[in-house]
């Protein structure tokens, strides 16, 4: 038996409704994924008057079919979808770039143990990648030198770019 999709199966999500928020409407969509056990749903809010991605709420609508999770969905009443926009407007990420240095590093480990298993596994030559592993370790010690510089500055995007989202 093959395992479930890791993607809600349309293209699109289903849009749940509109909501309004200090004068300005939002549309509310569900994004479902399967994350190996069951499938999670969670809420999209995006501003109708512009083209942005929107935000999820980090709460979850979880079910064992996709159509539980739709139906879940389907249930909110409007005054839940605001108070969900509110926990997600205030749960919003606001550390890009500390979180994207935060993956480079981690990224970094996880090469760095890849190529010490390689290595002890006789399919990369010691000595090539014992200099690979302190190359990485270098490039670590740099990344984690700069942390400092992006721990509690909220950026808007992970390109740095300052203010607060």
């Amino acid at each position: 038996m093959s395992p479930p999709p890791l993607i809600d199966p349309e293209p699109e999500s289903p849009q749940i409704g509109t909501i309004d928020v200090d004068g300005r409407r939002f549309a509310v969509a569900l994004q479902t994924t399967h994350d190996g056990i069951e499938y999670v749903g969670r809420l999209v809010f995006s501003d109708v008057s512009s083209d942005d991605e929107g935000f999820p709420d980090r709460g979850a609508l979880p079910g064992r079919t996709v159509g539980e999770v739709r139906a879940m969905a389907a249930r909110l009443r409007p005054q839940d979808l605001v108070q969900r926009y509110h926990r997600a407007v205030a749960e919003k990420r606001r550390y890009h770039r500390l979180r994207s240095v935060t993956q480079d590093v981690l990224a970094k480990v996880r090469y760095m143990n890849q190529v010490a298993i390689s290595m002890r596994a006789g399919l990369l030559d010691p000595n090539g990648a014992a200099h690979e592993i302190e190359l990485t370790e270098r490039h670590l010690y740099e990344l984690i030198g700069t942390l400092r510089h992006h721990a509690g500055v909220e950026t808007t995007h992970a390109d740095g770019e300052p203010g607060v989202s």
